[in-house]
């Protein structure tokens, strides 16, 4: 080929070079997505195809800043459990898979309507999978399901995609009129509905939707830990029975007792209502247990957890093995000290899958036992190369939700997709 035709055309030629570097880094996936587009932008300006306006353009882009506060909001509205009961409320008790597909695909499609794609799944994602594993249900069959609704639902609305969006900016400059928040919502619920239609009938074939599930779930965890929770006094639970309250049949949780005012009662009746004060006795494993912690209305049962030094937000929950030089060996974990000593609350132990029905305080330490606690951010740092401890590991994921601040997260959202739609 002609050298001047290289010449002539080198910032073309580049351009397509490192459009097709970038796709091939993304696909690999040896790089992280982001490092792997910023890689690119930095190629293009570094041999001058972009200036630096251009390069930064992307940056104070209305619709990225508007995905990434949404992607902030929605992490509140998570980490404030708010999220938790809106999925429960609104997914509640399927009957069957395919009414379960159904419930999770519908939510997400009519958030998808006002609010852009990807928040919308990174919001329900991590709420379905929880209410999956609650109603032992396969992941794969409802989250896939999940992101075509998300999709289809996009396609009801002007600023359901960014693709509506450029084609009404498009249609403006052609004609001088764009289209109207709903002009395209007579075409799109009819696609959103035979959509649904197909993905339900598709998804029971074993060849389009396989069953995917972890080779160790939660229920085969050998660890189960033994914890009390105490029904708040302005608890929403209270009045509701266990079955109504969600504590009945969680996947890897088993409600063993109920003490109240002393009175212990054995064997619980899903018809069973729960009053203020009452102490839960439970036996399951870590996942489990995370759940319920995020339950408003239930606080671990001892009253250490309200004496630890700092806000209970920026504490986590942490596993640790007793060693046989522990000086708390042989001895009660009320006789122990142990938030003293440690600067840690004891909320759940577990001893070689034995179910310990006495109360945590009573429980009498032995080497080996599984400890569940309630810790501040400098407790793993003092106490990984402790002599205490076998092992001592943060447990991901398990930081406390803040329920006090949940009308703030939601009323935030709710704002930012009415703004949207009035736009």
């Amino acid at each position: 080929m002609n050298p001047a035709f290289w010449l002539e055309h080198w910032q073309a030629i580049l351009t397509a070079g490192v459009v097709a570097a970038t796709l091939l880094a993304l696909l690999l996936g040896r790089r992280a997505p982001d490092m792997a587009m910023i890689g690119a932008v930095v190629v293009l300006l570094a041999f001058g195809v972009l200036t630096p306006a251009e390069a930064l353009a992307g940056m104070s882009n209305e619709g990225m800043l508007t995905v990434a506060a949404l992607f902030v909001v929605a992490a509140a509205v998570d980490r404030t459990g708010a999220l938790s009961v809106l999925i429960d409320r609104g997914l509640g008790q399927p009957r069957s898979l395919a009414e379960a597909q159904l419930r999770t695909m519908t939510i997400p499609a009519v958030l998808s309507g006002f609010m852009n794609n990807t928040p919308v799944v990174a919001l329900m994602v991590p709420a379905v999978r929880r209410w999956a594993r609650k109603h032992q249900l396969s992941v794969s069959k409802l989250l896939m399901p999940m992101n075509d609704a998300v999709v289809l639902g996009g396609l009801c609305t002007l600023i359901g995609t960014s693709t509506n969006v450029v084609v009404s900016g498009l249609l403006n400059d052609k004609t001088g009129q764009s289209l109207g928040m709903f002009d395209i919502t007579w075409l799109g619920v009819p696609l959103l509905a035979v959509g649904f239609v197909y993905l339900i009938t598709a998804s029971k074939s074993r060849w389009l939707l396989k069953d995917r599930r972890p080779a160790m779930s939660a229920g085969d965890d050998p660890r189960e830990y033994s914890l009390e929770m105490l029904v708040e006094p302005d608890s929403p639970l209270i009045g509701r029975t266990i079955e109504q309250a969600g504590l009945r049949g969680l996947h890897g949780l088993f409600l063993m007792e109920i003490d109240r005012a002393g009175h212990v009662r054995a064997a619980v009746e899903p018809t069973e209502r729960l009053e203020s004060g009452d102490r839960l006795v439970f036996v399951g494993v870590v996942d489990s247990v995370l759940e319920l912690q995020k339950i408003r209305g239930l606080r671990p049962a001892t009253d250490q957890v309200f004496q630890l030094d700092g806000p209970r937000s920026e504490r986590t929950l942490v596993e640790a093995v007793v060693s046989n030089s522990c000086p708390l060996v042989g001895r009660t974990i009320r006789a122990g000290q142990f938030r003293s000593n440690y600067e840690a609350v004891i909320i759940a132990v577990a001893r070689n899958g034995e179910r310990l029905r006495k109360k945590i305080g009573d429980i009498v330490l032995q080497p080996g036992d599984t400890l569940l606690l309630e810790a501040g951010p400098r407790f793993l740092n003092r106490q990984r190369t402790s002599r205490d401890f076998y092992l001592v590991s943060e447990v991901a994921g398990a930081k406390p939700p803040r329920h006090n601040l949940a009308w703030i997260a939601c009323t935030i959202l709710a704002a930012m997709v009415l703004a949207a739609t009035l736009e």
